[in-house]
């Protein structure tokens, strides 16, 4: 399997425009697996490896965070799975392990869900956690007990919480942590056409940001609930955001942004104890392996139990060849309430 070729989506150079083309298939290491692609999600930092270089090594490259398929090889020593399951996984940012071709090597975990759904969970799901749930270190989280031990569920109850762009793939997921961990009321912002479904995961209330701007949301808040509120995760994390945030924040409460700070040094506390947390979102990265273990651990579990649920789906069509102009919507921020996700067989 290893010396034949494959179909993928490759970066030719820095900045270079994405190109289908061939690559050797991988073979699997220790305790890897070779997954056949069957579905590969997008998301917005495709656009930064595509045009800026970040997190590439070498090129040609491959991105894609995001991907599900069928175990087609095991590596020496890989267990959990068989060949032939169905399986999810998050990529690492390693050509090899990128989910925009047709076959990756991965840490994979089994799924009795459809390609397509799964596909849409590891990289936004992961961000939401580790922002909310990671201990202290140089990004690390806002440190609150995880919803999926017996101590976390419902801890927090009572508490206020916000959200910024709750109908955003990261935002929705943070919005269903935030339910699991007991916090309500739970405010976000998001599209009148995105309410419901900001709502389903999670929201009890919900601003429509196109008639109130970020200078009006500290007033829009007060006006839902008086109680201060200990945690904000802004998946937006624009500047304006960020500064509205920073006013709505509790003392001694953590701001979560997904994007450069721009109110705030991370980890560093202000002098009402109010805290930025920058996240990164990778489970596969050294300093988040532990809590990265303990989140996929316990994802299976939550989604048997419908406590987490993945995104709506929009599927792209001209499998790999239909993911060039995805990101470009991302980049362009013409995506709202659902998930792109490419079928890399489908490819021509």
């Amino acid at each position: 399997m290893s010396s034949a070729s494959q179909k993928a989506l490759l970066i030719p150079s820095k900045g270079a425009k994405f190109e289908v083309g061939t690559r050797t298939i991988p073979k699997p290491g220790p305790g890897q697996v070779l997954v056949r692609l069957y579905a590969a999600a997008l998301n917005p930092v495709d656009n930064y490896i595509q045009q800026f270089g970040v997190f590439v090594e070498s090129y040609p490259a491959v991105a894609g965070s995001d991907g599900a398929g069928t175990v087609e090889e095991l590596g020496e020593g890989a267990t959990g799975v068989a060949k032939g399951d169905k399986v999810f996984f998050q990529g690492l940012w390693v050509s090899d392990r990128g989910t925009f071709q047709q076959y990756a090597l991965a840490d994979a975990i089994p799924t009795k869900y459809s390609f397509d759904d799964v596909a849409t969970i590891p990289l936004g799901f992961a961000t939401a956690a580790i922002g909310l749930y990671a201990k202290r270190a140089a990004r690390g989280g806002a440190e609150l007990a995880t919803p999926w031990s017996a101590a976390g569920r419902d801890k927090y109850k009572g508490q206020p919480a916000v959200v910024i762009g709750g109908s955003s793939s990261v935002g929705q997921f943070a919005l269903q942590l935030l339910k699991l961990s007991g916090f309500g009321p739970i405010i976000t912002t998001a599209s009148a056409s995105n309410a419901e479904y900001a709502k389903a995961a999670g929201a009890t209330d919900v601003i429509d940001y196109h008639t109130t701007p970020y200078a009006e949301l500290p007033a829009a808040v007060a006006k839902i609930t008086s109680t201060p509120v200990p945690v904000i995760y802004d998946a937006i994390s624009s500047p304006e955001s960020q500064q509205a945030s920073w006013k709505i924040l509790a003392p001694k409460g953590s701001l979560v942004v997904t994007l450069q700070p721009a109110v705030g040094k991370p980890g560093e506390e202000a002098e009402d104890g109010k805290r930025l947390v920058q996240v990164f979102g990778s489970s596969n990265h050294p300093e988040n392996r532990e809590i990265g273990n303990d989140i996929y651990a316990h994802l299976t579990g939550l989604l048997e139990t419908g406590a987490v649920k993945p995104n709506k789906v929009e599927i792209l069509p001209d499998g790999l060849a239909g993911i060039p102009a995805g990101v470009a919507r991302l980049e362009q921020k013409g995506v709202s309430g659902v998930k792109l996700v490419a079928r890399p067989q489908e490819t021509a």
